[in-house]
């Protein structure tokens, strides 16, 4: 019995044996024919992501400048204290739109760079709006099927250059290279932004979404870079310490009112050492009161209220003539360390992060610069250009980032760019000025680039390590942004978007076609993506970029390796047929 009970336990064992080896042998077999089913050629090694199908169709024309974030349909939801409802409010997921943005009637590819900066079609922002109310201050000028900007404003009817050509003789160091990132809030149609490229600064043109004016789309449809904002309650999606230059022309923000928190939230992104320019009321009221409807004592008063706060805040003012007066912020860390708690406006306390700037909520409390960095101040960190390939002071306070890996970065971008003008030799001509990189690091592509007539808008996601201080160190610009929502800019804005493993890092996140989206929404028609992704998602890109009217082609890397492969696309022209909702 017991003999017998061994054997038939060992030829149990044998016959599970072979089933076993069979089922693998079968598995395995099954799972190479799916590859080869939809693998791309010289890609077997890893199965490419499967998405169900999908279609979009074209969004009704009254969607054509649609901005989810910034709608003006849901203000009303929104409440009215210090202009709440002009922030980002983002729709849910079931409200999100599945179509795709149309292009006004008679849109035109865009007037090219640099003849962009002074002209434009009425058909592609077509407001007459802004054209009745600030043609007598020469914002710009309809003539026939174009808009043309004789480069005034309120405070420069007679030409933003002759009022910059004031401002560098207050302001020397706008000249040798010192001063080279600005932000302008209430930037107007971006005059003022557009003349300092001319002269090597690098300004982000700031305004709210509005119904009438349309001021950023004027920006980036002229080719100047700007960026849909505004001060109300929450921080600018900016770091610390970020823009040489803060400038207010005319801009009608209230400085003093609510304790100071708008200023303070300038004095936050203001590197030590930067300057801070206004121009308009108070500023000359001794001779402008007049026209202000208001009374010289009144202005008087909020002349020395503005000098008073200032003041608290360890500004001084360095230059003033005529309707400019120039501020500048200390680099002096004693200035700071002598802020008490109880000062009015106090020093923020160690547990407000400095560069926390995505959906933070202001506070009227000055941010001190950090005293550990002695290379961040304005007239420590050398001059433009040599600061470009410089490696910061502050890489060396992101997780990994040292002097090396900066200089490694730089080095592999170079190498990356020659590549891509290998692949799209439209990099480099007047077919590409606005560009985006999606999900920088250092700005390296923006680097290797800088020297074409283009400019980069560095997007660093709010989920990733923060480089985006490194960015502004090296006389980049950028902002803080979550792909899972919509950017702040106007459709048809920008002619070339680059992202590399945007998709790998945030799929656990954001829905692959509602980015996708986005990118089609804020592309211009006829623009250009460069796709840079693991093998995994290639294939279900270009699925969806095919449903958006995209033509795209794979291609290979720098390095030619299986795991990483390329997608080139463009996006068509096309025109909406139907008016229907969708």
């Amino acid at each position: 019995m017991t003999i017998l009970l061994f054997v038939l336990c060992g030829f149990s064992f044998y016959l599970g044996g072979i089933f076993c080896s069979e089922k693998e042998v079968v598995n395995v077999k099954t799972s190479m024919d799916v590859g080869d089913s939809v693998a791309s050629p010289r890609d077997t090694a890893v199965s490419p992501l499967q998405l169900k199908p999908v279609t979009f169709q074209a969004c009704s024309s009254d969607y054509q400048d649609y901005t989810p974030c910034t709608d003006p349909r849901k203000w009303k939801k929104y409440g009215l204290h210090r202009l709440t409802f002009m922030e980002r409010h983002c729709p849910p997921v079931f409200e999100r739109k599945e179509c795709l943005i149309p292009p006004p009637d008679g849109y035109k590819p865009p007037v090219r760079w640099p003849k962009s900066k002074d002209e434009c079609w009425y058909r592609n922002v077509p407001y007459d709006w802004i054209n009745k109310q600030k043609s007598n201050q020469n914002w710009l000028r309809k003539e026939g099927e174009k808009f043309h900007f004789p480069g005034g404003g309120t405070m420069f009817p007679h030409g933003v250059s002759a009022y910059v050509d004031l401002m560098t003789d207050l302001i020397p160091e706008m000249k040798d290279g010192t001063v080279r990132t600005a932000i302008d809030t209430g930037c107007g149609v971006a005059s003022w932004g557009g003349d300092l490229l001319d002269r090597g600064i690098l300004t982000v043109s700031l305004a709210p979404r509005d119904n009438h004016e349309a001021q950023v789309q004027f920006a980036l449809e002229r080719g100047i870079p700007a960026i849909l904002g505004i001060i109300s309650t929450q921080r600018l999606p900016f770091p610390s310490s970020s823009f040489d230059m803060a400038h207010c022309s005319r801009c009608l923000i209230p400085w003093t009112e609510f304790g100071g928190i708008y200023l303070l939230e300038i004095n936050r992104i203001l590197r030590p050492g930067g300057f801070w320019v206004l121009s308009g009321p108070p500023v000359n009221y001794e001779n402008r009161w007049r026209g202000w409807n208001t009374t010289v004592e009144e202005q008087r008063s909020d002349y020395e209220k503005l000098q008073e706060l200032l003041t608290s805040m360890c500004f001084t003012l360095y230059n003033k003539k005529d309707d400019i007066a120039v501020w500048q912020k200390s680099s002096d860390p004693n200035c700071f360390s002598k802020i008490a708690a109880d000062a009015f406006p106090p020093k923020c306390d160690d547990s407000l992060e400095p560069d926390s700037a995505w959906y933070s909520p202001l506070r009227t409390c000055v941010v001190a610069p950090n005293p550990k960095l002695k290379r961040t101040s304005l007239m420590a960190v050398p001059k433009w250009p040599d600061r470009l390939h410089t490696s910061p002071e502050r890489v060396s306070d992101v997780y990994g980032g040292s002097s090396g890996t900066f200089k490694h970065d730089d080095s592999k971008w170079k190498v990356r760019a020659k590549h891509y003008k290998k692949l799209l030799p439209a990099i480099g001509t007047d077919k590409i000025r606005n560009v985006m990189d999606m999900n920088t690091v250092y700005g390296g592509f923006a680097a290797a680039i800088i020297d074409d007539p283009l400019w980069v808008m560095n997007v660093v996601s709010s989920y990733a390590a923060n480089t985006l201080p490194v960015v502004y160190d090296r006389g980049l610009i950028g902002t803080y942004h979550d792909w899972c929502e919509a950017f702040s800019t106007y459709p048809r804005t920008y002619d070339l978007l680059h992202l590399d493993g945007l998709f790998a890092a945030e799929s656990h996140r954001c829905e692959m076609k509602y980015v996708l989206l986005e990118m089609d929404r804020i592309l211009r028609p006829n623009g250009y993506v460069i796709i840079r992704e693991s093998s995994y998602y290639v294939d279900a890109v270009a699925s969806i970029a095919k449903q958006m009217k995209w033509g795209c082609r794979k291609e290979e890397t720098e390095y030619s390796t299986e795991k990483e492969k390329m997608l080139i696309c463009q996006k068509k022209l096309w025109y909406s047929s139907s008016g229907k909702s969708r």
